[in-house]
């Protein structure tokens, strides 16, 4: 029966003469395993984790007693998190993913946790991956490991705890967020990789090109860069070559590399393609050139931001359900992050580029600037001004002001531009979409306005 927890030992054991859970890691194992950080500093990203004094550190050095949650996308270092914590305090390292235990194998993990801390004194780290799928009666079965500290408790999730983790766990652990990794420090993993003993020793050369095509694919998850680059390794060693191209990354991943540079003329063309794809209502020319930006590593959320001007810029009034379905597709990004966003992006992209377009908001505003700009400025109209303070009637303001819904159809006959633009027309709706209704209702308004 104590041995039954057995089966969620992930990693070996740290025993008192000083071995760590890398020191076992067999020379067979996955790439992404061998290089694990076994230490905070060798940890890439998550500056702010690492920062001197902060609560991870203070936990690892100071070795404390205290739970964690980890939040964050995946490949970001959440198990490595907790295999550093494992290393550097010398606790046992128990793993339970909750795609697949249950009730039965969290209690008997935290059992054995307990039984081995009155026996022999040994700590238990318990890492929890992606807690956010455990019911509440999982979730609930943790708590007394918590709470008595019979286990070190890191919980990873890839979703926000505030909605995925019951209340009680959350106000017994400390919730920290990690970032998404940067391209450089994919690239910092990956050159890494290349040349430390645990990978490949520098026995294979990684040409720039390939590099930058593994750190595209790689989309911000360390673990998914490694796994391609050992994928290329071998293609390199099956061809009797010592040196990874770009030609032998792309028949390893079984994916092309996409010519973009997100920093270079590339970047601007596409991103121009695809804005003017949009625009000129080519779903199909639009959703290609979405399609190289995302498999080529672009931001999902620069996309987003992108479409969110177009909504107003190009389409407008025409649609007015436009502006919000970009909005929401930027907000599902955010949440969601790829590749499901992916989704969202193409669900917006279609929907704005057969909207009915219309460009008259834009050229309403740019005009209203110019003017403004030119000096077209003028005073306000008295009537319109500010008259609720004291003496504000002595000086005629807000006298004459007509209360528009006291007049018929809510719109009163009056003056609200300044003199010098009072005829001026910025907005000149077009006949396209729902700005026809549009352009019907304030040509009536306007005229009742201008009493005319």
């Amino acid at each position: 029966m104590d041995d039954e927890p057995q089966l969620f030992d992930t990693a070996p054991r740290r025993t008192t003469s000083g071995g760590s859970l890398s020191d076992a890691v067999h020379a067979a194992a996955p790439l992404a395993v061998r290089m694990r950080p076994r230490g905070l500093d060798e940890l890439v990203g998550q500056a702010h984790l690492r920062a001197p004094g902060s609560p991870l550190r203070q936990l690892v050095e100071g070795d404390q007693s205290l739970s964690l949650l980890l939040w964050g996308p995946p490949g970001t270092g959440k198990t490595t998190i907790a295999s550093i914590i494992s290393q550097q305090t010398g606790r046992r390292f128990v793993e339970i993913s909750a795609v697949s235990a249950g009730v039965k194998e969290v209690r008997a993990a935290i059992d054995k946790a307990r039984r081995d801390l009155v026996a022999t004194g040994e700590e238990t780290v318990l890492f929890v991956d992606e807690v956010h799928r455990f019911s509440k009666a999982q979730q609930d079965a943790l708590l007394p490991g918590v709470e008595n500290r019979w286990v070190t408790l890191v919980a990873a999730t890839t979703e926000n705890p505030s909605f995925s983790v019951i209340s009680p766990l959350l106000s017994r652990s400390l919730l920290l967020r990690l970032q998404p990794l940067t391209d450089d420090d994919i690239g910092a993993v990956i050159d890494a990789a290349v040349a430390d003993e645990r990978g490949l020793g520098g026995e294979l050369t990684l040409e720039e090109e390939a590099r930058s095509h593994l750190v595209r694919l790689a989309g911000g998850d360390a673990r998914r860069s490694l796994t391609y680059l050992e994928a290329a390794a071998g293609a390199a060693r099956s061809k009797g070559s010592t040196t990874i191209d770009v030609e032998t990354a792309e028949t390893a991943a079984d994916q092309a590399a996409v010519r973009y540079d997100r920093d270079g003329d590339q970047h601007y063309d596409v991103v121009s393609a695809f804005i003017k794809s949009v625009r000129g209502s080519d779903a199909d020319a639009a959703v290609h050139y979405l399609a190289r930006m995302l498999e080529a590593g672009e931001d999902p959320r620069f996309i987003a931001r992108r479409l969110m001007i177009l909504a107003s810029e190009d389409i407008g009034l025409a649609d007015p359900n436009a502006l919000s379905i970009a909005v929401a597709a930027a907000q599902t990004v955010q949440l969601i992050g790829m590749p499901e966003a992916q989704l969202t992006l193409a669900h917006a992209t279609i929907a704005l580029a057969v909207a009915p377009k219309s460009n008259a908001v834009t050229t309403a505003i740019f005009e209203a600037v110019a003017d403004v700009r030119a000096g077209k400025i003028g005073a306000v109209p008295p009537h319109l001004r500010d008259a609720h303070y004291g003496g504000a009637k002595k000086l005629g303001h807000g006298v004459g002001y007509v209360y528009s819904h006291d007049a018929p159809f809510g719109v009163a006959t009056q003056q609200y531009a300044p003199d010098v633009v009072a005829d001026v027309q910025y907005y000149r709706p077009t006949e396209l979409g729902a700005e026809a209704g549009v352009k019907q209702r304030w040509e009536r308004v306007r005229r009742i306005i201008r009493g005319r």
